[in-house]
This record gives structure tokens, sequence and C-alpha cells, in this order.
């Protein structure tokens, strides 16, 4: 069992992280809270449900009265229709102010349940229970919302858990896909912040099958502590917390373009990071390991080249819309050296050249 304390400005809160510790998740909401609880509502997914519901309720039905909701699996439910319709059950059931959220899922879970629980009656505590890797970096930090046709994560708030409860026992269950998506995302802490998590990481793991027990644990501890010191300095990304959109401004340009879904979130960051490191060497003129990150990257599984079928001017169109972006000018992360990133304001007629370039195998 490992435990890490975040602290933020609006919050204080811990991550718990142990094997099969969904079976009682009651065990960690916090004691002042217990005694206000007035009802449960659990948040996943029809991919989750049938996996894990079960295993939740059963730790939470004899102390609280438990309420579910179960959307369908996949980004398309980070709409306004779903978190409409949950306001709607929720209201529909009598939940009132102290009623406790608990989303039960990946990024997608915690981001509609976080953004439920934000404006549910002007705010009501949530828990975060990841169910996926990617959900590590999600589960931390109070970003919650939903997208809307013209951007992802354009509608949100910053809302704090109370907990989040970590087993990773649950990752048998994903497939290849969902460990490439949430693995990217460590990847990006280690390049961003931690030079020697990224050695770690290179010296740990070759493959996704022996991440359980210790590692996953130790994985998990060291890739929150990123989060977690970042969000610490700056909760609602006012400053150094925007270093944690490294590779999403293009990587969330390519998941909106193919269409939600085509790749997963951690996939389409991939390739966003590449293209960053790329970006930036011929922005400072300097090198950076982008071959050997190339090389690992291929060996887990992931495709690094923007695909083809896109559209250079298309992706600058979508870039334009990223929340970094100022006036219409594209502001990306990018890299000084391994480990230390900064956001600047970059134009767009580079970009679009390495775009045209990277896309024809240039």
């Amino acid at each position: 069992m490992e435990q890490l304390h975040i602290n933020t400005s609006s919050k204080q809160y811990s991550v718990w992280i142990g094997d099969d510790i969904r079976y009682k998740v009651s065990e960690y909401i916090p004691t002042p809270l217990q005694q206000k609880v007035s009802s449960v509502l659990i948040i996943t997914d029809d991919q989750v449900a049938p996996l894990y519901l079960q295993d939740v309720k059963n730790g939470l039905s004899n102390r609280f009265e438990v309420f579910e909701y179960i959307v369908p699996a996949g980004e398309q439910s980070k709409s306004f229709q779903q978190y409409y319709d949950i306001q709607t059950y929720a209201l529909e059931q009598g939940l009132d102010r102290h009623s406790l959220v608990i989303a039960l899922g990946g990024g997608v879970i915690g981001d509609l349940a976080g953004f439920v629980a934000a404006t549910y009656m002007r705010g009501v505590p949530f828990i975060q229970v990841p169910t996926t890797l990617l959900a590590h970096d999600s589960s931390v930090g109070g970003k919650v919302g939903i997208n809307h046709p013209l951007g992802k994560n354009m509608i949100g708030a910053f809302h704090q858990p109370e907990a989040v409860v970590y087993d990773p026992t649950v990752f048998k269950s994903l497939p290849l896909h969902e460990w490439r998506s949430g693995f990217a995302e460590a990847i990006k802490h280690s390049l961003i912040w931690d030079a020697q998590l990224y050695s770690w990481l290179q010296d740990h793991i070759d493959d996704f099958s022996n991440i359980k027990g210790e590692l996953a644990e130790q994985l998990l501890l060291r890739s929150i502590a990123v989060k977690a010191a970042v969000v610490s300095e700056d909760e609602k990304e006012n400053g150094i917390r925007a270093i944690l959109n490294f590779g999403h401004t293009l990587g969330h340009a390519i998941e909106k373009e193919l269409g939600y879904g085509k790749m997963t979130h951690g996939e389409a960051v991939a390739v966003g990071m590449i293209f960053a490191m790329r970006l930036s060497e011929q922005y400072y003129d300097i090198s950076l390991p982008i071959d050997e990150v190339k090389a690992w990257l291929t060996k887990l599984g992931y495709e690094t080249d923007i695909p083809v079928e896109l559209d250079p001017n298309q992706l600058v169109h979508t870039m334009k819309k990223d929340k970094k972006a100022q006036k219409g000018v594209i502001r990306m992360v990018l890299m000084k050296e391994l480990g230390r990133v900064e956001v600047v304001s970059v134009d767009e007629e580079p970009i679009k050249e390495l775009l045209l370039k990277s896309i024809k195998g240039e």
C-alpha cells in the first residue's frame, strides 16, 4: 500500500495505491466527510460496470444508500447530453448537497463524473476510483469537464476530489491499446520533469505484461508524484501547470480530426510528443534524444508518425483553438532538454511545414 499526499491551494487529499482496495472504498473516504454523506452516486461505463461496479458497491452499501449511473464507454460520453442526463437522474433520485459522487472508470468517467460533482447543487464532493493506467494522470489535479464539437475539454471546471483510490489489479482487464494510452502519460511526466524517472521507466518497462504488484505501485507513485508537484505549484493552470500539456496541442488536434475513438488519447499524445521534440530542435537549435524515444515507443507498439490522411492546414486550424492559444496564436510546450520544458508562442508556418514533412515521412 502506498499513500501520496496532494497539496493544492484549495484542498489537501490523498492518493491511495494498493492491490484490491476497490473492495473497501468506504475506508478511504475522509472521516469528516463520512459523517456527512447522505447518499452515494457511482458513475461508470458499460465496460467497467460488469467488471468492478459490484465490488465497489459491496464496500459501500452497508454504510450508505448507493445509486449508480452507467454511460456508454468512450470519449463520446463526455458530452453535454450525458452530463445533463446524469444531473436529471441525480435530481430524480433526490440526491442532495451532502451526496458523494464516485467516478469509477478511466479518464472519460473521471472528467464527466467530476464535472457533474462540480456543478450539481453548485458542487458536491467526489472520489476518483480509476480503472485505467491513463487515469493516473487525469484523476489527480481537479481538472474536470466535457467536450464540445469544436474542441476537447472546452467546458469544465477545477474541482479537486476528496481522495483517489487506485487498485492496480484492475489493469489485468486492460486491452493493449489502453496500456499504451496510459503509459504515454507516464512517459510525458518523465520527459517534462524527471529525467531520472525517464531512465527508470526505460530500465524497468519494455513490455506491459510485467506491470503489476510492486512495479505497478511504483510506476503509479512516481508518475503521479510529478503531477502532484506541478499541481501544488499551480492548481488552476495560471503558469507552470501548462507544461503538463506536452504533446497535447497536436495530440488533441489529431484526436478531433481523426474522430474521437479512432486513436486513444495517449497514443495521440505520443505522436504529439515526438512532434514537439522535433519542433523544439528547430526552435532552440539543439539536439534531443528523439530517435531513442521513438525506438522505445515503437518497441512498446506505438505509432509515432502523424496519420497520413490528416491535412496539415486543418491540424493547424484546430491547434489554434487549443486552450493555451492566445488570440489565435499557437502556444506549445517545447523541450529545452530532457526533463525541462516551457510554454512558448510559435508561428504557424514552421508548425505547418514540419507537419507536412512529418506526414510525408521526411
